[in-house]
């Protein structure tokens, strides 16, 4: 029979599927030190993007430990996964020190090489 995946997108399945476990129990900073490229360029919508796995790292921890209030919420929709490319939708929800709840409903696009993430780009309403 033939497979549903190539090899290739049957790995970057696998490997976003984990990236959903760890995100939905706010493990962020795991997934980002498993699975973010050391090249990495991460961009919020519009914004102006994020470059090396190192500094992206960084950045999550000062918002984390800056920032974050609560973890709420982080459940994901409908996803796809095509070659080295993958897509999801998700809905994540903070609360954060200031007093504000942050309500993020995004598409994420994502760009895998050598089995990490290489390139992301965030779409939010």
């Amino acid at each position: 029979s033939t497979p549903l995946y190539s090899s290739a997108a049957s790995d970057v399945y696998k490997r976003q599927t984990h990236i959903f476990s760890l995100l939905k129990e706010a493990k962020f900073l795991d997934a980002m030190n498993l699975y973010l490229h050391d090249n990495v360029i991460l961009q919020e919508a519009n914004g102006e993007p994020k470059s090396g796995k190192e500094f992206c790292v960084k950045f999550e921890e000062d918002f984390i430990n800056n920032d974050l209030k609560e973890f709420v919420r982080y459940e994901v929709g409908n996803y796809a996964v095509n070659g080295n490319h993958s897509y999801y939708d998700a809905v994540m929800e903070l609360k954060l020190n200031d007093g504000t709840t942050m309500l993020s409903e995004q598409i994420v696009a994502t760009e895998w090489k050598d089995g990490k993430i290489f390139r992301e780009r965030y779409y939010h309403a």
